[in-house]
């Protein structure tokens, strides 16, 4: 990997040789889709240069809890020509998945630059695309590939009252381990994948009472059944009409005490953004007492939490599983190729593309797998 510099002499030396043509693609991000579609333009033979605002590639899943696992599986988790060993097992630890990111831009001899963070991308006046940095940089690209993420800035509902709360509140994504909260009362809040998964590490972790405030009940699966992963579920249905997956999928869903049952389909709620929980020990914790569901966060009230059945109770410290934003405003937000929502338009202007901005039920890394051998093709048949 490359230094600082690296960024800048790129782009001189670009500059210096008299074209667009001659210009490198810049990617912004060296996780797996960066880093995936890094490797599909080398083998393109289109230099691409991967800017990274922290010290690594995979800063993310440097930053996720202790105990996550992948819940899609090694064989449809691997990125372009490279295959995760069959060591990481069925369901690669977190710590595996660093260290396969590691190696795969060792392997395909990526250019990351880390410690340069991108603040602003304009378009040239010559077509092309001209990147602000950290530093002052200004770094001219043939075209630029945003790949920062899905889950990139944390997001903490502006509950009333908060600001008064005397315990621990911060967001999942600073939840490491159940340590720091053995023989405390925890509420978490949010029940998609990090929640409910937070709150069985919790409940098996030594927490003296752990509550899951749920304000739309989740599709709960299992994460195989007789060996067939619920991942192989979600890339057959991605061919099969909404109304029928919503059905069949009906049979499929475990049901938690306390949690209720969801009311739209699953295929209905994946379109807007939900995707399914796989059961990684909440059902049972919830059956055997270790986790007590109850309704929503409304408000604080200095250690008082209310809920929004108009309960309350006082729990030591909350972990907020609310979910991220795509963060994209602040550097894309005056070019127009973003939604109301902050997501990437349909169809961004020539010479700019995004990749991981969905959640499929088949699956992330796949989809980074398949989409970034797509935008290599498109950005060498632009030469």
């Amino acid at each position: 990997m490359s230094d600082h510099t690296t960024a800048t002499s790129t782009a001189a030396s670009g500059a210096a040789s008299g074209g667009k043509q001659e210009l490198p693609v810049y990617v912004i991000g060296a996780g797996p889709g960066g880093l995936a579609v890094a490797a599909a333009l080398r083998e393109h033979g289109v230099r691409a240069v991967v800017l990274e605002k922290s010290d690594a590639v995979g800063a993310s899943w440097r930053g996720h809890y202790d105990r996550l696992h992948l819940h899609t599986t090694r064989r449809w988790s691997s990125l372009p020509g490279l295959r995760m060993p069959r060591s990481f097992g069925r369901w690669a630890a977190r710590d595996k998945v660093v260290v396969y990111l590691e190696k795969y831009a060792r392997f395909h001899g990526l250019d990351v630059v880390t410690g340069v963070e991108v603040t602003r991308v304009d378009r040239a006046e010559d077509g092309g695309w001209l990147l602000h940095g950290t530093g002052g940089r200004e770094l001219a690209a043939r075209a630029v590939v945003v790949a920062t993420g899905y889950n990139h800035t944390p997001k903490l509902p502006a509950w009333p009252g908060a600001d008064s709360y005397p315990g621990e509140l911060r967001h999942a994504g600073e939840y490491r381990n159940a340590a720091p909260y053995e023989g405390m009362d925890v509420l978490v809040v949010g029940v998609g994948n990090t929640g409910a998964e937070i709150a069985v590490d919790l409940a098996e972790g030594g927490a003296a009472r752990v509550r899951l405030a749920v304000r739309t009940p989740p599709h709960i699966l299992r994460r195989s059944t007789l060996g067939w992963p619920a991942q192989a579920s979600g890339i057959l249905c991605r061919r099969l009409p909404r109304a029928l997956v919503d059905r069949v999928a009906r049979g499929l869903t475990l049901h938690a005490p306390g949690i209720g049952r969801p009311e739209k389909g699953l295929a209905t709620r994946a379109r807007e953004g939900a995707i399914p929980v796989q059961d990684v020990g909440l059902v049972k914790a919830v059956r055997e007492g270790g986790i007590e569901p109850v309704a929503a966060v409304e408000s604080f009230d200095g250690g008082k939490v209310t809920l929004a059945d108009g309960s309350a109770i006082t729990p030591d410290a909350v972990i907020a599983a609310t979910g991220y934003s795509r963060g994209l405003e602040p550097f894309l937000g005056h070019l127009g190729v973003l939604t109301p929502e902050g997501k990437p338009v349909g169809r961004p202007p020539s010479g700019l593309y995004f990749t991981g901005y969905t959640n499929p039920l088949s699956g992330m890394l796949r989809e980074l797998a398949r989409t970034a051998p797509k935008i290599a093709r498109a950005i060498a048949r632009e030469r």
